[in-house]
C-alpha cells in the first residue's frame, strides 16, 4: 500500500511538472491560480518577453465576425481593382503613361515599405498596427493607379510612320514633328490622313493614265500570283533597265586587248556551252548569265587560246550556282572537257573571275526582260501563245554566239526578238502597239536596226555554222519553232510605217 500510494504520489507530480512546462502563451491567470492550488506549483511572477508579445498578438488578432468579413471584402474589392489597373495599363499607350502608372505603383510599393519597417519595430515593442486599417489604405492606394491616366497624349511620330509607309520619310517626320509640338493627335491624325489620301490619288491617277488610252492593257492586275510580283513588278522592271547601263561588257574587246581569240572563237565557244546546258538541263538563265560574265571577264582580262575553254567552264560554274537548285560539280565540268583541266585549275579560275567581278552575280540578261515583253505581247490574248514565247527565246539566243549584237542593250535585244516573233507567227496586222510600246519603252522606229540584224541570223544569210541552237528549238517540246519563217521581210513592215 506504501509502494503503491508513492507510485501515483509520483505520477501526480510528474503530470503537474509536464502542465507546469506547457508553453505560459496558452495558460490564463484563473487557469494558473486553480493549478497552483491544486498542484501546488505557482507560475512565474512576471511572464517573459516573448511571451507578453505572442499574448500582444493573440489579443490584437481577435475581431468579431463582422469586422472579419469587412476586410476580407476589402481585401477582395483591393485585389478586383488591382486586376482591373493591370488589365488596364496593357495597351499600347506611349511610354509616358507605362512611367506614370509605373511610378504610382512604386510609391505605394514604398509606402507599403514604409509602414512595413514601422510594423517591423511595432512587434518588437510589442505594439501592432489595426489590420484592417492597413488594408483599407492598400485598397485606396491602388485605385488611385486608375486615376493616374494621361487626359490627352499626342502619338508618337514612329507609330505615324508605320501607318504611313507609302509617304515620303522626310515629309512625314517633318509633318509629326510639327504636330507633336503644337496640335493634339486629333491635327496629327487629320494630316497623316490627307497625306495617305494624296499618295492614293497620285496612285489612281498614273493607274489612269495608263489605262487612259483604250489600248494600253494593265499586266500587273494579277494580284493573285505571288510569283507574278504585281505590286512591286513596274518599280523592279525601272531598276533593273537602269542596271543594264551600269553591268555592261566592252562592246570592241576583241580588237583592243584581246589578241590570242577572235570572235569566231567565242562564238565556237558558247555554241559548245549550249549543248553543256542541254546535257546538265540547265535554265536558259543560267546560259545567258554564263555569256555575260564570259564578255564581262574578257573586257578587261587578257586570256590565252588554249584556257579560253577552261574560262567557259568556269563561268558556267559560277551561273549555275547562282540560278541553278542543283548545280552541276566542279568535277561533271571537268568530265564534260574530257578532263582537260583539273578540279584545282577550275577552282583557281572560279576564284578569279569572282573577285575580278566583286561578287557581282546579279546582273539583268536578255532572259529577264523576256519575261516581262512577252507578258505585254500576251495581254491581248485569251490564252498563252506557246509558240511565240518559244520562238521569242530562240530569236534571243541566236543572238549569244554572235560577237556583234554586244553593242545592243540586253532590253533592246528582247523587244527586238519579242517584234520579230510576233511577225513571224501573224503578217495580218502590225506586231507593235501601245501596249508593247508602253511596258518596253521602245517605238517601233527605235527597234529597226536591231530587228534587221535578228532577222538575218533567224533566216542565216551569213551561212553560219554554229547550229547547237538551232538544233535545240527545232525539238518537239519547243513546238520546232527553229522552222517557222515568215513570208514577208520585216524591212517591209518598216517600209510602210515611214
Amino acid at each position: 500500500m506504501h509502494s503503491s500510494y508513492t507510485r501515483h504520489a509520483n505520477m501526480n507530480k510528474e503530470n503537474a511538472t509536464a502542465k507546469a512546462e506547457e508553453p505560459t502563451a496558452r495558460m490564463t491567470r484563473a487557469r494558473a491560480k486553480a493549478l497552483g492550488k491544486s498542484v501546488g506549483i505557482h507560475p512565474p511572477s512576471k511572464p517573459s518577453f516573448k511571451q507578453e508579445q505572442k499574448r500582444v498578438i493573440r489579443v490584437n488578432s481577435k475581431r468579431p465576425a463582422s469586422d472579419e468579413n469587412k476586410t476580407s471584402a476589402a481585401a477582395a474589392r483591393g485585389l478586383q481593382r488591382k486586376r482591373r489597373a493591370v488589365l488596364k495599363d496593357i495597351t499600347n499607350s506611349p511610354d509616358e503613361s507605362l512611367y506614370i502608372n509605373c511610378h504610382a505603383e512604386a510609391n505605394i510599393q514604398s509606402s507599403e515599405q514604409g509602414r512595413r519597417e514601422p510594423m517591423e519595430k511595432d512587434v518588437s515593442m510589442g505594439i501592432l498596427l489595426d489590420e484592417e486599417g492597413v488594408k483599407t489604405k492598400l485598397a485606396e492606394d491602388l485605385s488611385k493607379i486608375r486615376m493616374v491616366e494621361p487626359q490627352e497624349v499626342a502619338i508618337p511620330a514612329h507609330l505615324e510612320e508605320r501607318e504611313i509607309t507609302d509617304c515620303s520619310m522626310h515629309h512625314v517626320r517633318r509633318k509629326c514633328d510639327v504636330a507633336d509640338k503644337s496640335a493634339p493627335h486629333t491635327r496629327l491624325k487629320h494630316l497623316c490622313l490627307k497625306s495617305l489620301l494624296k499618295k492614293e490619288e497620285s496612285k489612281v491617277s498614273d493607274k489612269l493614265g495608263i489605262l487612259g488610252d483604250p489600248g494600253v492593257l494593265d499586266i500587273d492586275s494579277n494580284l493573285k500570283d505571288p510569283l507574278a510580283c504585281s505590286l512591286y513588278a513596274p518599280d523592279i522592271y525601272d531598276n533593273i533597265r537602269v542596271t543594264e547601263l551600269d553591268q555592261r561588257p566592252s562592246t570592241n574587246y576583241m580588237e583592243k586587248l584581246q589578241r590570242d581569240i577572235t570572235p569566231n572563237m567565242r562564238g565556237i565557244l558558247i555554241d559548245w556551252l549550249v549543248e553543256v546546258s542541254e546535257e546538265y538541263r540547265l535554265v536558259p538563265d543560267t546560259l545567258h548569265l554564263t555569256v555575260n560574265l564570259i564578255d564581262r571577264f574578257l573586257s578587261q582580262n587578257y586570256i590565252e587560246k588554249h584556257r579560253l575553254q577552261l574560262l567557259g567552264v568556269t563561268c558556267m560554274l559560277i551561273a549555275s550556282k547562282y540560278e541553278e537548285i542543283c548545280a552541276p560539280r566542279v568535277e561533271e565540268f571537268c568530265f564534260i572537257t574530257d578532263n582537260t583541266y583539273t578540279r584545282g585549275e577550275v577552282l583557281k579560275m572560279e576564284n578569279q573571275v569572282l573577285n575580278f567581278l566583286r561578287f557581282q552575280l546579279s546582273v539583268p540578261t536578255t532572259k529577264t526582260f523576256l519575261r516581262r515583253f512577252i507578258q505585254a505581247a500576251q495581254a491581248s490574248c485569251k490564252a498563252p501563245c506557246v509558240e511565240l514565247e518559244f520562238l521569242a527565246n530562240y530569236l534571243a539566243e541566236l543572238t549569244l554566239v554572235e560577237y556583234s549584237f554586244l553593242k545592243f542593250l540586253p532590253s533592246t535585244v528582247a523587244a527586238s526578238a519579242v517584234f520579230l516573233a510576233r511577225w513571224t507567227l501573224d503578217q495580218s496586222d502590225h506586231p507593235w502597239n501601245v501596249t508593247l510600246e508602253h511596258y518596253t519603252s521602245y517605238k517601233a522606229s527605235e527597234l529597226k536596226t536591231t530587228v534587221l540584224a535578228l532577222e538575218d541570223l533567224q533566216l542565216n544569210t551569213s551561212g553560219c555554222s554554229l547550229h547547237a541552237i538551232r538544233e535545240k528549238y527545232r525539238q518537239e517540246k519547243f513546238k520546232n519553232v527553229a522552222t517557222l519563217m515568215s513570208p514577208e521581210r520585216v524591212l517591209s513592215l518598216f517600209s510602210k510605217t515611214n
